[in-house]
C-alpha cells in the first residue's frame, strides 16, 4: 500500500526539528514514497528550498505547515495542520502565517479564530497533532466539546476539505485517541488521515531533538523530561509499517495518497511573482526604452563606438529581452534615482553623479556600465559577463549596491515610500549552528561542566561544527575526554555537534537585502517582525528569494564610500572645485610605490595584516594587479591552495603550470590558479563542455549548503563531462576538489575589480 507523509518538520521548525530538508527528502525517496509534505511550526522559512531540493530528487512537494491557533478561552494554544491544495491555498496561507506574526508579540505567532475562517479557500486542513483542538479534547473525554469543534473546522473549510488526524507514535493513549476519533468522524461524515508527526528522518536522530528541546527551554536533559517526547518513534516510517500501524483504518493510509493527489500547488513553479511595473514613457516598451538608454549613454562612455562594444552591447540586450529582464535594469536605474534624490535633500544641493557603486558580478555587465549601476568598464577591463547573464539562467541576476551609510538609511526609506510598504520586503537570514555556538549550547543540555565548555569553545578555530571531533583529538586535553576515561558525554557531545552543523538557530535580518513586487508580498510569503522595530521580514532568505526569481536588491553600507565623500566635500570646500575620481590618473607611480610598500593603513581592502603582508611580495602596478590582491585574500583562494602558489610564480619562482593546457585560456591571467568566482565557471567550460548558464548553476549549487550525496551527484556530471572531453578522471577529480573549496568563498572578478578601483582611489586621496 501507498504512503504519503503529511506532517512533517523540519529543521526550521526552529529548536524542535531535528533533520535538514535534504535528509528528510532523500530519507522519503529512499523508503519509497513519492510525495512528500513539510509542515514547519508557524512558517514557511524552509518552503521553497524544499521545494528545490524535492523536485531536484524526484520527489513531489507539498507545501504546508503547522500553525498555533489562538486559544479564546486563555488556555494553552491548538495546533492546527494546512496543506496548499493550490495557488489560493498558497496565498491564504501566506496571509494567515503574516497575521499570525505581524498582529502578536514578537516570537508568539497566532493565528485567531476569525482570521482562519477568512482565509480557508484553497486549503485542506488535518486536525494536528496531540496538541490540536479536537485531539486534545477526545483525550481528555470531552467529546461533546470536540464534536462542535470539529463541527466548525468543517464548516470553516468545506466539505471534503477537513480531516481528523490520526497519529500512532506509539504513546500511551494514541490507540484510544485513534479510536475516539475514528468514531467522531464517522459520526460527522468526516474523513480520516494518518500521519507520523515527524521531527527527524531517522530514528537514532532522536537524542538531538531532545537536546533541541533542552537548548528551547534553557535547561539540560535532565531537567526537560516534561517538556520532551516520549520516545524516539517520530520518524519518517516505510507505507508497509504506516500500514501495519493503522491497520484496523486502512482508509486513513488511503486518504494520504488521496490528499497528496489534491495538493498540486508547486512553489518552483506557481508561485506568480511579477516585476513591479517599469518606469517607461509613453509609447515605449521596456525592452526598447532599455535600449534608447543604452544607445545614448554607448555614444558618452565610447566615443570610438568599435565593432567590440556594438556586438558586447547586442549581445546582452539580446539575453536580457529573451529572459523578460529589461524591466528589472528599469527598476534599478530607477532606485539610481532616488538615491539621489535623498543625497540631493541630504547635502542641500545637487548631487554630482550617482552616490551608489556596484559590485559583484553586475560589474561585468556593459549595461550596468551604462545605465550607472557600475563604474567599471566591463570591456577595457575584460571581465566575464557569464556569470550574471547567460542562455540558460534559472534565477534573476544579483545587483549589490554600495552606498555611503547616510544616504543607504534614508535611501530604504524612500524605496518603501516609493512602491508601497505592502510590496516591498527585507530578505531574512538564518545563523546556523558553528563550532563555538554548538558546542556550548548542546554541552549545556548534556549537563557537562560549563568551564570546560568554555575553554573547548575558545581554543576552537572558527567554522563548520562539523570537525568539533578532529577539533577535540587536536587537543591533548579534550583527546582524553573522547577516550575510555572521558565518559559518554563527551562522545555524545562530539556526535550531536557534528549533527546540529548548519541548523538554523532563529531567524534575523540580511544585511541589506529588499525585495520589490507588483503583487503585495503578503500573498507569495509570509512576513514577521524583525528584532530592529519597525522592520518587517520576508521568512525566507537570500537563497529562497533567487530561487523564487524576485528582484532583490543589496542596498550595502560601506563606510569607505562615506569617507571618499567627505574627503572629495572638504576637496571641494577648500579648492572650490569637486574632484571627479573617475578622471584621475590610474597609473601614478606613487601610488603603486606606496602600497608596494604596505603603507596602506586606512585604505579600503589591502589595509588588513595578511594583504600588508602579500603587498609587497605581489608588487600591484595597475588596476588589474590590484584586482588580483583584493580577490587574493579571501576564503576561497586560500581554501583552493591558490594563495602560496600565485605569490610564488608572480615572484618568479616558481613556473606557470596548468592542470590541463585546455585551462590555459581561462587560468592565464591568474597564472594558472583559481582565484576568481568567474574561473569556476570558465573551468568547468573549458574542462567538462558546459555551457555557461551548466557552469553557472554548478557554482550556485556548490555555494550552497549541500549533502555529500548532492556533491557526490555533483562531482559525477563534471566528471562525466571532462571524460566525454578526453580528459582523465584523475585531473577531472583534483580541479573538481579545487573548485568545490573556493566556489563559496572566492570573489568575482568583476567584484574585485570594483573594490580595486576603490582600493586605489582612497589611496590616491591619501
Amino acid at each position: 500500500m501507498s504512503y504519503t507523509e503529511l506532517h512533517c518538520h523540519s529543521n526550521f521548525s526552529f529548536l524542535d526539528g531535528a533533520s535538514h530538508i535534504e535528509e528528510l527528502v532523500l530519507r522519503a525517496g529512499e523508503l519509497g514514497q513519492t510525495a512528500l509534505a513539510l509542515t514547519d511550526h508557524d512558517g514557511l522559512h524552509g518552503a521553497m528550498e524544499f521545494a528545490q531540493c524535492a523536485r531536484a530528487w524526484g520527489i513531489r512537494p507539498i507545501t504546508g505547515a503547522e500553525i498555533t491557533l489562538a486559544n479564546p478561552d486563555g488556555e494553552a494554544d491548538h495546533h492546527l495542520t494546512l496543506l496548499c491544495e493550490n495557488q489560493r491555498g498558497y496565498a491564504n496561507l501566506c496571509r494567515l502565517l503574516t497575521h499570525a506574526h505581524l498582529d502578536h508579540e514578537r516570537g508568539e505567532p497566532r493565528v485567531e479564530l476569525n482570521e482562519l475562517t477568512q482565509h480557508t479557500e484553497g486549503l485542506i486542513a488535518l486536525s494536528g497533532c496531540r496538541q490540536g483542538e479536537v485531539p486534545s479534547l477526545v483525550a481528555r473525554g470531552q467529546h461533546r466539546e470536540a464534536e462542535a469543534a470539529a463541527r466548525r473546522y468543517a464548516q470553516a473549510f468545506g466539505d471534503g476539505n477537513f480531516f481528523l488526524e490520526l497519529q500512532n507514535n506509539l504513546v500511551y493513549g494514541d490507540t484510544r485517541r485513534n479510536r475516539d476519533l475514528a468514531d467522531l468522524a464517522e459520526h460527522l461524515g468526516l474523513g480520516v488521515v494518518a500521519t507520523g508527526d515527524v521531527h527527524y528522518h531517522r530514528q537514532e536522530r532522536h537524542r538531538l531533538q531532545d537536546v533541541l528541546v533542552a537548548i528551547k527551554n534553557r535547561t539540560s536533559l535532565d531537567a526537560s523530561h516534561r517538556q520532551r517526547r516520549e520516545n524516539c518513534e517520530y520518524h519518517l516510517r516505510p507505507p508497509a509499517e504506516m500500514a501495519e500501524l493503522f491497520s484496523d483504518q486502512p482508509q486513513a493510509i488511503a486518504n494520504t495518497e488521496r490528499i497528496a493527489e489534491r495538493c498540486q500547488f508547486d512553489l518552483t513553479r506557481d508561485l506568480d511573482y511579477r516585476f513591479p511595473d517599469c518606469p517607461a514613457p509613453e509609447g515605449e516598451t521596456p525592452e526598447s526604452y532599455l535600449r534608447q538608454i543604452c544607445h545614448r549613454e554607448a555614444v558618452l562612455r565610447y566615443p570610438q563606438f568599435t565593432a567590440e562594444v556594438e556586438s558586447r552591447l547586442e549581445e546582452e540586450l539580446r539575453l536580457v529581452e529573451k529572459h523578460g529582464l529589461s524591466g528589472f535594469f528599469l527598476i534599478h536605474r530607477e532606485i539610481l534615482k532616488l538615491a539621489e534624490e535623498v543625497a540631493h535633500k541630504l547635502k542641500g544641493r545637487p548631487y554630482h553623479g550617482s552616490p551608489g557603486r556596484g559590485r559583484g558580478s553586475s560589474v561585468g555587465s556593459v549595461i550596468c556600465y551604462l545605465i550607472g549601476l557600475s563604474h567599471i568598464d566591463p570591456i577595457a577591463n575584460n571581465l566575464f559577463l557569464g556569470r550574471f547573464l547567460n542562455e540558460e539562467m534559472a534565477s534573476v541576476p544579483d545587483i549589490d549596491l554600495d552606498f555611503p551609510r547616510d544616504i543607504r538609511e534614508r535611501l530604504m526609506l524612500r524605496v518603501y515610500e516609493h512602491f508601497g510598504n505592502d510590496h516591498v520586503g527585507l530578505v531574512a537570514t538564518f545563523p546556523t549552528y558553528r563550532i563555538r555556538s554548538a558546542v556550548r549550547e548542546v554541552g549545556k543540555a548534556l549537563g557537562l561542566p560549563a568551564a570546560e565548555l568554555d575553554r573547548l569553545a575558545k581554543v576552537s578555530e572558527g567554522g563548520s561544527a562539523k570537525g568539533v571531533r578532529s577539533e577535540m583529538e587536536r587537543l591533548a586535553h579534550f583527546r582524553e575526554k573522547l577516550g575510555a576515561k572521558g565518559g559518554r558525554g563527551w562522545q555524545h557531545l562530539a556526535d550531536l555537534v557534528e549533527q546540529i552543523a548548519g541548523f538554523p538557530r532563529h531567524i534575523s535580518q540580511h544585511v541589506g537585502g529588499m525585495v520589490i513586487s507588483s503583487r503585495p508580498l503578503i500573498d507569495l510569503v509570509p512576513l514577521e517582525q524583525s528584532a530592529m522595530e519597525g522592520r518587517v521580514l520576508m521568512q525566507w532568505d537570500k537563497d529562497s528569494v533567487d530561487d523564487a526569481r524576485m528582484i532583490k536588491i543589496d542596498f550595502l553600507a560601506l563606510g569607505m564610500l562615506s569617507a571618499v565623500d567627505e574627503c572629495l566635500d572638504l576637496v571641494e570646500e577648500t579648492r572650490g572645485k569637486r574632484i571627479d575620481l573617475s578622471r584621475i590618473d590610474f597609473g601614478d607611480e606613487r601610488v603603486y610605490d606606496s602600497i608596494c610598500k604596505a603603507d596602506t593603513m586606512g585604505v579600503f581592502q589591502i589595509e588588513s595584516r595578511a594583504q600588508m603582508q602579500t603587498l609587497p611580495r605581489v608588487r600591484p602596478r595597475c588596476l588589474d594587479d590590484l584586482t588580483v590582491e583584493v580577490a587574493l585574500i579571501r576564503p576561497g583562494p586560500i581554501i583552493g591552495g591558490a594563495v602560496n602558489p600565485y605569490i610564488a610564480r608572480r615572484m618568479g619562482r616558481e613556473p606557470v603550470t596548468f592542470d590541463h593546457p585546455s585551462l590555459k585560456p581561462a587560468l592565464g591571467e591568474t597564472l594558472g590558479v583559481i582565484i576568481y568566482q568567474e574561473q569556476v565557471l570558465q573551468v568547468a567550460m573549458a574542462l567538462a563542455g558546459f555551457t555557461a548558464g551548466q557552469a553557472e548553476s554548478l557554482r550556485r549549487a556548490m555555494s550552497r549548503k549541500r549533502s555529500q550525496e548532492a556533491l557526490e551527484k555533483l562531482k559525477g556530471e563534471f566528471v562525466a563531462g571532462a571524460l566525454a572531453n578526453g580528459v582523465s578522471e584523475e585531473v577531472a577529480e583534483a580541479v573538481f576538489q579545487k573548485i568545490i573549496g573556493f566556489a563559496a568563498f572566492g570573489f568575482p572578478k568583476s567584484h574585485a575589480a570594483a573594490f580595486g578601483l576603490l582600493a586605489y582611489q582612497s589611496s590616491w586621496l591619501r
